[in-house]
């Protein structure tokens, strides 16, 4: 059992990081951390302070990783501070491994959320013993130009802020992962929305129950063999998470990635799996049939599977919470958290 963090309440101190790439502190991006910040100020009430290197730049974060472990383990470390918040993915947050204190982490459990290469912090957490939060990031979901989605809001509130039981996971209606520039001369362009099609049961026919644990597809490679990644048992009784990210990573390397998961034993300790959507839904039908042909492989064509979810990279999205009791319903079609996120 990961141990949960206490909730937000409005008014509480969130620090900013930069554990991977440091683009929110780079000047022609200024803007669209400070839009990012007002939105956690005005939406949700609370104090928001950056940790002292996150916002120097990507050169400077680049060449020292030490530093921004440093802002991790300060933001842990302070009492003041009730939440963590990543501004950005990137793709070499493993290098702040030698510099991670898990006493520190597990001594100090609070809120840490964001996704796709924020996984290796996440694992960090875990490591520790303390449930994390694959969600919104600064620079992309609170800095959304104009305004943020109410469906990620929603989420945010219902898995952060509140102690109830998480519930039903309903689709979004509508989704996007346009790109535009972020430069400001854009800050007041909506990206164009599409219509969800909800989510798709890909194989099985059952009710699966089990605690979460997974993240980016891509960055969860980095973690394999290190001492953050899961020990053999952590995977019995699970429901593995999986999202690609903007990298389109290829479907034959989606083929090649869950064999090694299968050599490990892991597909098939695991109760379930849930797939984010592919960013822009490329290689939608591809990453299908080959998460198909694996299963076939293994003989477990009826290992409950769901498609399509909006988490990751893709907008909206809601929040995975590491550790907490999760369900797919392959009859219903349907995905519930069945246990609160935070205590």
């Amino acid at each position: 059992m990961l141990m949960k963090p206490q909730k937000l309440q409005r008014g509480d101190r969130v620090a900013t990081v930069s554990p991977s790439w440091g683009g929110a502190g780079e000047p022609a991006l200024k803007w669209r951390y400070e839009q990012g910040v007002k939105r956690l100020e005005e939406v949700f009430e609370l104090e928001v302070i950056p940790m002292p290197n996150s916002l120097k730049g990507g050169e400077y974060l680049y060449e020292n990783p030490q530093a921004r472990a440093e802002d991790l383990m300060t933001a842990f470390k302070d009492e003041r501070i009730k939440g963590i918040i990543a501004n950005i993915g990137g793709d070499d947050s493993i290098r702040l491994l030698p510099y991670i204190d898990f006493d520190v982490i597990r001594n100090n459990p609070k809120i840490l959320m964001g996704y796709s290469d924020v996984t290796i912090s996440h694992l960090f957490c875990h490591k520790a013993g303390i449930s994390s939060f694959y969600g919104p990031a600064i620079l992309t979901d609170f800095a959304e130009n104009v305004e943020m989605d109410p469906y990620t809001i929603e989420m945010i509130n219902r898995t952060l802020f509140s102690n109830e039981i998480i519930g039903n996971i309903q689709p979004a209606n509508e989704w996007t992962s346009e790109r535009l520039e972020w430069a400001e001369e854009n800050k007041n362009l909506r990206r164009k929305m599409q219509k969800n099609s909800g989510y798709e049961v890909l194989q099985g026919s059952s009710v699966a129950q089990g605690h979460l644990i997974g993240g980016s597809i891509e960055a969860l490679e980095f973690a394999k063999g290190t001492e953050i990644w899961p020990a053999k048992e952590y995977w019995e009784n699970s429901i593995l998470f999986f999202e690609t990210s903007e990298e389109y990573p290829d479907p034959h390397l989606i083929k090649y990635w869950l064999r090694n998961y299968a050599a490990q034993g892991i597909l098939q300790k695991t109760n379930g799996i849930i797939f984010g959507k592919p960013q822009d839904e490329k290689y939608y039908d591809e990453y299908k049939e080959v998460i198909q042909i694996v299963m076939k492989e293994l003989d477990l064509e009826d290992l409950p599977i769901l498609y399509n979810l909006n988490f990751g990279h893709t907008e909206p999205k809601f929040i995975l919470p590491y550790g907490v009791k999760a369900e797919i319903n392959c009859e219903k079609g349907t995905f519930k958290i069945l246990e609160s996120g935070v205590k």
